[in-house]
């Protein structure tokens, strides 16, 4: 296992499953706890540098790898990866760190999980910073892959994600550090949509090399990790987006009351899907989530904004949560 100053590892059993959980900073309860939930294809590893700098203002940073991820348990099922299983462990999770109420940061899937935990468990977050991923209300018109088709058509990614086992064999075909460097590399600021007389990573516009704000030992950390599991974990949280969207009826067009903070690079592919900036500049985003308390577009910035501008997006999570000590 890669060796971070500061971090140290434990596991805890939650909702049946066995949570690889990384943490910085003071133990036991006393210190203001935030949890720090990733993404797809990442890790806790992806919040290493906020974990420094949470650590080092005094709160306890605690990154779980999701089920499916990383040292954490992956049940066989691919219907076990729904928002509200990932919300259980959460809620396990905390329960285990003996406060009442912590503080939650989301990036990616991450972020989804967390506009759920706040929708279902609201007593349990103080704030949220949530990156990359709006909020969108449960609409009862169409499920939300019906959505992506009608805006994007079939080749959208996350349409290409949903046979079981054929994501799977596009991502074997590649060496896994190239995989990730491609991954972790993409800039184009539109919606990711993969034609199928490609391959997904034809698809990318990123060269294969290592990004300048990753190192090779990161990479090669997220190689261990991903080859050992591989990837149907993090594509099974693809494959129940119309299941959560069945099993969220009793919250149709509930808004998300925890106070919040969002922030997204104009360079990510979530910012540039159609709609969604309209969504969020127009008064849409506002009315779903009526305690978002600021909006932060990082210029020249891409998907993986907590790695890519690690001190920026440290500085706005420190800055809002000291709001609610």
């Amino acid at each position: 296992m890669a060796a971070v100053e500061g971090v140290r590892h434990r596991t805890v059993e939650a909702n049946g499953v066995r949570l690889h959980v990384a943490e910085a900073g003071p133990e036991g309860a006393a210190a203001p706890a935030v949890l720090l939930l990733h993404g797809f294809p990442d890790l806790w590893y992806g919040w290493r540098h906020q974990m420094a700098a949470l650590a080092a203002r005094g709160y306890r940073a605690v990154a779980p790898d999701l089920r499916g991820y990383g040292d954490s348990g992956a049940p066989p099922d691919a219907s076990a990866y729904t928002t509200f299983h990932a919300v259980g462990d959460l809620v396990a999770l905390i329960a285990d760190l003996g406060q009442p109420q912590v503080f939650v940061v989301g990036h990616d899937w991450g972020a989804i999980v967390a506009w759920q935990l706040c929708l279902l468990r609201p007593d349990l977050v103080r704030a949220l910073v949530n990156l990359s991923v709006v909020y969108h209300p449960r609409q009862p018109e169409r499920s939300p892959l019906q959505t992506i088709r009608a805006a994007c058509g079939e080749d959208h990614y996350m349409c290409r994600f949903q046979e079981p086992g054929v994501a799977e064999a596009e991502f074997a075909r590649y060496d896994i550090k190239y995989v990730f460097n491609k991954t972790f590399g993409m800039r184009k600021p539109a919606a990711l949509i993969l034609p199928k007389d490609k391959s997904f990573f034809d698809s990318l516009d990123s060269d294969g090399t290592c990004p300048p704000w990753l190192s090779e030992e990161d990479i090669s950390y997220y190689a261990e990790k991903f080859s050992k599991t591989g990837f149907t974990g993090g594509f099974n949280y693809y494959r129940c987006i119309d299941l959560n969207w069945e099993l969220s009826a009793p919250w149709t067009c509930a808004p998300i009351k925890v106070p919040s903070k969002f922030i997204v690079g104009d360079l990510d592919i979530t910012y540039n899907t159609p709609g969604v900036q309209d969504y969020i500049h127009k008064g849409g985003f506002k009315a779903s989530v009526p305690n978002l308390e600021d909006v932060v577009v990082m210029e020249g910035v891409s998907h993986f904004i907590n790695q890519e501008k690690p001190n920026e997006v440290s500085d706005h999570i420190c800055e809002f949560f000291s709001k609610f000590l």
